[in-house]
């Protein structure tokens, strides 16, 4: 590998930092003598952040700015959070790799500690995905959900100065933050989490074969087929960010891979869940779609349209 240096682009908060920062140190790991350049940039996601999620733009509102860059020749790389990237790729872009993932797990942070389970029934709970509140709302009809963006530090700030009892989020980000914040990792049978949540999308041009050469020690086989299977359901669906769509996909012995999904109406009363296992690929996603559908997926979509 004859390159010298490469750029790598970034959203400005934090979390988005913390991951670029964490792809650049495994590039330098993997080609001795790289020089790398950070280069943040501020998305439409970023600028709207008072605005609701689906309101803003949904999928596509922290990449656009980013993938502009990148198609004009301005950056080599896009460090994105996986579940903030459309299934529609912008053209000329690939995911050229994806590392092995974080936990997939959504998270609770109460402000007084306890367990979520132990919160009163009319309880405050902040989050600005819709996924969430209908999980939410499915195991617990009383709880009080509202809309609580921003990055986790302002998120966990409002928690702290009592604008909720308490707040749902990924793991995943509070981990790579190394937040040492008391939470409770949710699990599945509670709340199953987005397609792609916890991993990283690691986006070149399609015609930079020398930068996806570069990454391709960073990409992990096991995750990059899970995150496939995950996607290609959320493609199904239109790849839809206002439906409260769940898709986990986890390895099994030998080659196959289970994988789970789950749609829910707008405020939890009704939950498809469809689940297969097999060799990851376009049979094991369309099974358990067909799974979805043959429950009244067009029915329970309909709701979302109203």
């Amino acid at each position: 590998m004859n390159r010298r240096k490469i750029i790598i682009g970034s959203r400005g908060s934090a979390l988005a930092l913390a991951q670029t920062h964490w792809v650049a140190g495994a590039l330098e790991k993997a080609w001795t003598g790289l020089e790398i350049e950070l280069r943040t940039m501020t998305t439409t996601g970023d600028q709207r952040h008072g605005v609701p999620f689906a309101q803003a733009g949904g999928k596509g509102i922290f990449t656009r700015e980013i993938d502009l860059a990148q198609e004009r020749g301005e950056i080599d790389l896009a460090v994105h959070s996986m579940k903030d990237v459309p299934t529609t790729l912008a053209e000329g872009l690939v995911i050229a790799a994806v590392p092995e993932r974080e936990s997939p797990h959504d998270a609770a942070i109460t402000r007084d500690g306890r367990s979520l389970a132990d919160m009163a029934d009319d309880a405050v709970v902040g989050t600005s995905s819709v996924r969430r509140r209908a999980w939410l709302k499915a195991w617990r009809r009383g709880l009080k959900v509202i809309e609580f963006r921003g990055n986790i530090d302002t998120r966990l700030r409002k928690l702290d100065g009592g604008q909720a009892d308490a707040i749902v989020l990924a793991a995943a980000g509070l981990a790579r933050l190394k937040i040492a914040r008391k939470r409770e990792e949710l699990p599945f049978s509670l709340m199953l989490p987005a397609p792609g949540q916890g991993a990283l999308a690691i986006a070149a041009r399609v015609d930079d074969q020398e930068t996806q050469e570069l990454v391709a020690p960073l990409n992990h086989p096991r995750t990059f087929d899970a995150i496939t299977l995950e996607r290609a359901l959320l493609a199904r669906l239109g790849g839809s960010c206002h439906v409260p769509f769940s898709a986990h996909a986890k390895s099994l012995p030998g080659k196959e891979m289970h994988l789970a999904a789950a749609v829910l109406d707008p405020e939890g009363a009704r939950i498809l869940r469809s689940e297969s296992a097999g060799l990851p690929g376009p049979e094991l996603s369309d099974r358990v779609f067909e799974g979805l559908r043959s429950q009244g997926l067009s029915c329970l979509l309909e709701l979302w349209q109203k």
